[in-house]
């Protein structure tokens, strides 16, 4: 028997429906009815539901203990601390969400909102560039430090790492390599398929003793390069910017969050303790090489200390020195999350 027909129940929308039963009074014994179970169904059609996407689904979250917002022009939501439950599964291998970035390019002029992930583990130790020393009174400066010509980008981008074979690595001047294998560590075909193009600012920096998170970002985002190099960069991996160490500090006791932003990431070497030990892009056994290159000298990029100089930001030849690789990409703006907690025994599950 068809009791209700033709209601509809909205999103978050609860209706409550009551059945009542009433015997009819007759001159029969119905004591044979008491404790009889109705059964009953519902029929009906499920709506299309919206699923958020990834971005969506960090910044529903707001600001927490672990997330914060940068307070840059782009407002970007950041992952802060020691350990903040950032965790994803990504090429069938741990990864972490710096953030969520908002007017990302992807190259066409398309912006929008896309989470930034970056490789738990780096893939190696390498040179950034490997190319022969420059003329005149550039003898002395070995490498370049234009991402969008570097011996690294292409590694990441067109060579071993992305192909998921082995191959040849930068490793000094000259064009100098080293055999570097990435077979089981390179990208899959289904992580490719999650990773958009996306455009990479370039500027470089020239005094930097004095130079604050904040700073960092917007340099990053000038045109002052080295000798007309490219101020920006399409492509599909890269690196983390100084600014993005800089903004991942929750702080501590002594120097507390708002105290290492105020402070140029040069001057971290003094409280290490609280802006880089709070920090969980912080690597105290390695030092790590970022994007942003000197303006000022060819060969130098900035680079992200261990605690031999207690995880402070600072300049380094491109050629001459051999830091980790810790790959870093935007997600798809699509990409949703599937499942998953965000720790690190139960990280964020993706899916197209």
């Amino acid at each position: 028997t068809m009791l209700l027909e033709g209601t509809s129940i909205g999103a978050s929308e609860t209706k409550t429906y009551t059945l009542t039963i009433t015997y009819k009074e007759t001159d029969e014994d119905q004591t044979a009815d008491i404790g009889k179970i109705f059964n009953s169904s519902i029929i009906g059609e499920l709506g299309e539901c919206y699923v958020p996407t990834a971005a969506e689904y960090i910044l529903a979250q707001g600001e927490t203990e672990e997330l914060k917002f940068d307070n840059t022009e782009d407002n970007n939501l950041r992952y802060v601390g020691a350990n903040p439950n950032n965790y994803v599964q990504f090429n069938n291998e741990l990864w972490r969400i710096i953030g969520v970035f908002n007017n990302i390019d992807d190259g066409t002029g398309v912006k929008e909102t896309r989470l930034k992930i970056i490789r738990n583990e780096p893939i190696g130790t390498y040179s950034w560039d490997n190319k022969p020393s420059g003329t005149g009174s550039s003898d002395s400066e070995y490498g370049s430090n234009d991402w969008s010509d570097s011996a690294l980008k292409e590694v990441l981008n067109n060579g071993p790492y992305w192909n998921k074979t082995s191959g040849n690595c930068p490793n000094g001047e000259n064009g100098s390599t080293t055999l570097c294998d990435f077979s089981s560590t390179g990208l899959n075909e289904e992580a490719k398929e999650m990773i958009e193009d996306a455009v990479w600012n370039l500027g470089g920096i020239s005094t930097y003793k004095d130079v604050t998170a904040s700073m960092f970002y917007e340099r990053e985002r000038d045109t002052i390069v080295y000798n007309a190099s490219p101020i920006t960069w399409t492509g599909k991996v890269g690196l983390m910017y100084p600014s993005d160490y800089g903004y991942a500090t929750s702080g501590g006791s002594i120097t507390n969050r708002d105290k290492c932003l105020e402070i140029s990431l040069y001057e971290w070497w003094s409280t290490q303790s609280d802006c880089a030990d709070s920090n969980w892009l912080y690597d105290s056994l390695n030092d790590q090489w970022t994007l942003t290159p000197d303006s000022i000298k060819r060969s130098n990029v900035f680079e992200i200390s261990s605690s031999s100089f207690n995880g402070y930001v600072n300049r380094t030849n491109a050629v001459e020195d051999w830091l980790t690789v810790s790959p870093v990409i935007y997600l798809n703006s699509s990409i949703k999350i599937s499942g998953g907690e965000g720790t690190e025994d139960s990280p964020y599950q993706l899916s197209l």
